[in-house]
């Protein structure tokens, strides 16, 4: 990647040039504030033309303007919405309409505006404005819609555009900030149902030395102080349940998570999760939880339990279909593999055209079965239950099933939301199912789990009956703003490297 800065364009030439000319007539292109009396949606909602006339004082980005001669319209848009202002040359300073004004400031510019609301002869509440102020100079100009082949384009239709360069989609596509204010809202609605529940919201380790909690690859680095290698935790659960160790009766906590692993439109190595522990419950109990959690979620964002996915309608009315994980390969497969041997599922997947790989166990060949055959057709939200051992080294024996733990996965949009067990919290039990995980590290499976003597240790003082659940923040909020893809409901998605900037891909 070359350091050299990239040719100006004319426009960021002309840009300049203005900047140049501001400042050689004393006016500070970047002054310091502004008093905002308030923002432009309630400005426009709070509008009563029969009322005294009022005056305002406002603050946002320039986007379109119609300049006629001694007088010009122009919109604003600042974070609640957009609004029309009026501006006369006779109402400015001397010389601002004509040398400050219609020369130098331009669309993409930050001002601040201070005057009187009124209604105009065709009806758009506006502001006359009475005192204008440039705040920021936008160097760069914002991308102007084309026309090609009879098609409205302009560079923020294009994802990759928008993902690199999040701040001007934000900018010109206000539903894409809506996007991200009804994932802020859904998380401050996750933690106020919680807290009303009396778990105790906590702060867990990033850096590990280590990392456990599920089967991933982590990101590795190294602390030089101490001249040891920690890793970044692809999960919060071990030091989650070390709490409920120390007599905290449930906790959760809504963090990053990293896994260093590929992209698609449901991942990204850098992720949010909700973890969530409770002791003297069971995956059952936490089945119930997990319902009134979405469903609430649901109606707190959309009035009813009711989203929109694509072309579809998925809806939270409880109570949801709880299928065992065998019944469903079953159903959408037509084979029983419940305690089916390696060789046997191997060739089943085969004859399913399934991928596989020689370092695969029976547990990651069941999860590649499910996965391709079953998973996409959970449209509606759906539990699976009573998952093979081999593929849950942290649950529970199933109480009366053998071969199988007490764990659930909510799916909903074809994709899985959450996960959850009873958790395994016998000492002995779990060493011999983290033996078996490094049998399968050292058959070539890099995401098995490591050997964790800290938390076995903290089993062996003893952890009461616990119910666990871990939520995908990203997922749960693409289901819920009706998003296709994790970049688009992730502020700054990892991307590759480009020319214009340090991003990777």
């Amino acid at each position: 990647m070359s350091d050299s800065l990239p040719p100006l364009s004319e426009q960021e030439q002309v840009r300049r040039q203005s900047r140049e000319a501001l400042d050689t007539s004393g006016i500070n292109p970047y002054p310091y504030s502004w008093l905002v009396s308030e923002h432009v949606a309630s400005v426009l909602q709070d509008f009563d033309e029969n009322a005294p006339q009022r005056t305002v004082s406002i603050a946002g980005r320039l986007l379109s303007r119609r300049v006629m001669g001694k007088a010009s319209f122009f919109d604003v848009q600042d974070a609640s919405g957009r609004m029309q202002v009026y501006v006369r040359r006779d109402d400015m300073p001397e010389g601002f309409y004509n040398d400050i004004f219609k020369r130098h400031i331009d669309i993409g510019d930050i001002i601040g505006i201070e005057g009187h609301v009124f209604r105009t002869r065709m009806g758009e509440v506006t502001v006359h404005a009475s005192k204008m102020e440039l705040l920021a100079k936008a160097l760069r100009p914002l991308p102007i819609v084309k026309e090609q082949e009879g098609t409205v384009y302009n560079e923020v239709t294009e994802k990759e555009f928008r993902y690199r360069q999040r701040y001007v989609d934000l900018i010109v596509n206000p539903h894409v900030r809506e996007t991200f204010i009804q994932r802020a809202r859904m998380v401050t609605g996750i933690r106020k149902f919680l807290d009303e529940k009396g778990f105790i919201e906590v702060e867990t380790p990033v850096l590990q030395p280590i990392y456990g909690g599920a089967t991933a690859r982590p990101f590795m680095t190294h602390h030089n102080a101490l001249d040891m290698p920690l890793y970044m935790r692809i999960a919060d659960e071990l030091y989650l349940k070390r709490c409920i160790v120390g007599g905290f009766d449930g906790v959760y906590e809504i963090a990053k998570d990293f896994r260093n692993e590929g992209l698609s439109r449901f991942h990204n190595p850098e992720f949010t999760m909700l973890e969530l522990y409770v002791a003297y419950k069971d995956y059952l109990w936490m089945m119930d939880l997990v319902e009134d959690l979405i469903h609430s979620t649901a109606i707190s964002l959309h009035g009813e339990p009711l989203v929109d996915w694509g072309n579809k309608e998925i809806t939270f009315e409880r109570p949801w279909p709880r299928i065992p994980f065998f019944e469903a390969i079953s159903e959408y497969t037509g084979h029983d593999l419940y305690q089916k041997d390696h060789d046997t599922i191997l060739e089943i997947a085969h004859s399913l055209e399934i991928e596989t790989s020689p370092s695969m166990g029976v547990g990651k060949l069941l999860d590649e079965v499910f996965s391709s055959c079953v998973e996409p057709n959970l449209i509606q939200p759906t539990f699976i239950t009573d998952y093979p051992i081999e593929l849950s080294p942290l649950a529970k024996r199933h109480r009366s099933k053998e071969g199988l733990v007490e764990r659930f996965e909510m799916f909903a949009g074809g994709k899985e939301l959450c996960n959850a067990f009873s958790e395994l919290n016998d000492p002995d039990d779990q060493r011999q199912r983290f033996e078996e995980q490094i049998q399968l590290r050292k058959g070539g499976d890099q995401e098995a789990m490591q050997m964790d003597n800290d938390y076995l240790r903290a089993l062996e003082y003893g952890m009461p009956p616990t119910a666990g659940l871990g939520v995908g923040i990203d997922r749960l909020a693409m289901l819920m703003t009706n998003q296709s893809s994790i970049r688009d409901v992730i502020l700054f998605p990892l991307m590759r490297p480009d020319e214009g900037g340090p991003s990777v891909e």
